[in-house]
């Protein structure tokens, strides 16, 4: 059995959820009381806390079940991020030309999709591996593709790929625009659910933390 499930965490609870991405940064104060900074990870890595969208014991019991069958740590799952799950603008609907994904040379056929956040000082480029199936949107040089004709593309690892004769030419600019999950995973082996507390108003703690598939 894979050790990632392509399944969705129940999307009322995760939509209630609290967290967010989480950087990795070593900072050092020298004698002259500077400080040197460096990045020890290239990539941000996204926690949730899922008990914050638990709002009914329907819910709960649904969540306990999705637990159960990914047996807590040990299987990986998507997860909707309510703020960051589109390559358009919250709130608007994805566009071929939302991200740019690279440019063409006439040869390569595959492009990971990605998404780039800010444009000026130090861009991010996040690789998308989890993309929602049949949102994917392409262009080249601003000019839509159809799936299945032009390019084929993979919802588990985010990859597009050009078919034969429709590859990118040199210089062509790949654009894409998506839906897409993050692939995460419990953060714990052990859900701990106190009924009368959660009917009393607690939040049950039930972590959930990205993952590279």
């Amino acid at each position: 059995m894979p050790s990632f499930h392509e399944i969705a965490f129940p999307l009322d609870v995760a939509l209630g959820a609290r967290g967010g991405p989480e950087r990795r940064t070593e900072i050092v104060t020298t004698g002259s009381g500077r400080e040197e900074r460096n990045a020890r990870w290239a990539h941000a890595r996204r926690r949730w806390n899922a008990g914050y969208g638990v709002k009914s014991l329907d819910a709960l019991s649904d969540v306990v079940a999705f637990f159960e069958e990914r047996r807590g740590r040990l299987y990986g799952f998507r997860w909707r991020d309510r703020l960051d799950h589109s390559s358009a603008m919250l709130g608007a609907q994805p566009a071929p030309g939302d991200q740019l994904l690279g440019e063409g040379d006439g040869e390569t056929a595959s492009y990971q999709l990605k998404k780039t956040y800010g444009s000026l000082y130090a861009p991010y480029a996040r690789p998308i591996a989890k993309p929602v199936s049949g949102s994917i949107r392409v262009a080249v040089d601003g000019d839509e593709m159809e799936e299945g004709i032009d390019f084929d593309s993979d919802a588990a690892t985010g990859l597009v790929v050009f078919r034969a004769g429709h590859i990118p030419a040199n210089g062509a600019q790949v654009t894409a625009g998506f839906l897409f999950d993050v692939p995460v995973r419990f953060d714990t082996d052990f859900l701990e659910v106190d009924l009368a507390a959660f009917a009393a108003g607690e939040i049950p703690s039930i972590p959930v933390v990205e993952i590279r598939p």
